[in-house]
C-alpha cells in the first residue's frame, strides 16, 4: 500500500471513530458543557465580595444565598440542554433579555401608578424621570392606557380620573 493508500485509511477510520464518540470524548462534551453552565451562572448571580454586604456579619448568608441561586441558574440551563439539546451560551442571553423587558414594564407599570393613582397628587415628572432613568418628557411617553388598567386591575382601584389617560378606541374597520 502506498502512503496516500495508508493516509486515506487512517483518515477513513478517524471518521468512523468520531461518528461514535468515545466515553472519555462523551465525558469531555460533558465537562465542557458544565463548565460552560457554570461560566454563565457565575456571570448571571455573581458572589458578593466583602463590604459589599452590611451588616458585615450577613456576608456569609449571603453569600451562601448567591451560591444557592447559582446552583439553581445551573440546573435551570442544565435542562434545556439535556432535554432539547439547547445551547446554554443562547439560551442566556435569551432569559437576560426576557428579565430586561419584564424589568422595562415594571417600571412602565410603577410610572403609570405614581401618574395616575395619587389622587390631586401626582408624583412630579422630575424625580419619576430621575427614578426611572428617564427624561422628564421621557415619561409622558413611557406609559400608555394599557400600562394603567394593568395597575388599576393590579391594585384594584380605579384611576384618578383627572390625570387618567382615556383608553385607546378601536380604529372602525
Amino acid at each position: 500500500m502506498s502512503h496516500g493508500g495508508a493516509r486515506r485509511a487512517g483518515a477513513r477510520a478517524a471518521v468512523t471513530n468520531t461518528s461514535t464518540p468515545s466515553r472519555s470524548a462523551q465525558y469531555f462534551a460533558v465537562v465542557v458543557i458544565m463548565d460552560l453552565i457554570g461560566d454563565i451562572a457565575a456571570i448571571r448571580i455573581p458572589l458578593p465580595q466583602h463590604g459589599d454586604v452590611t451588616p458585615e456579619e450577613l456576608y456569609t448568608e449571603a453569600r451562601e444565598k448567591a451560591e444557592q441561586a447559582r446552583a439553581d441558574y445551573a440546573s435551570a440551563l442544565e435542562v434545556p440542554h439535556d432535554d432539547l439539546r439547547e445551547d446554554p451560551q443562547l439560551i442566556a442571553p435569551g432569559n437576560a433579555r426576557a428579565a430586561r423587558e419584564a424589568a422595562d414594564r415594571e417600571i412602565r407599570h410603577l410610572l403609570a401608578h405614581g401618574r395616575d393613582f395619587h389622587g390631586g397628587r401626582p408624583y412630579k415628572l422630575q424625580p419619576l424621570a430621575r427614578a426611572g432613568g428617564m427624561t422628564p418628557s421621557g415619561i409622558r411617553t413611557a406609559y400608555g392606557p394599557s400600562e394603567t388598567e394593568t395597575v388599576a386591575r393590579g391594585i384594584g382601584r380605579t384611576p384618578d380620573s383627572r390625570r387618567a389617560r382615556p383608553p385607546v378606541t378601536p380604529e372602525p374597520s
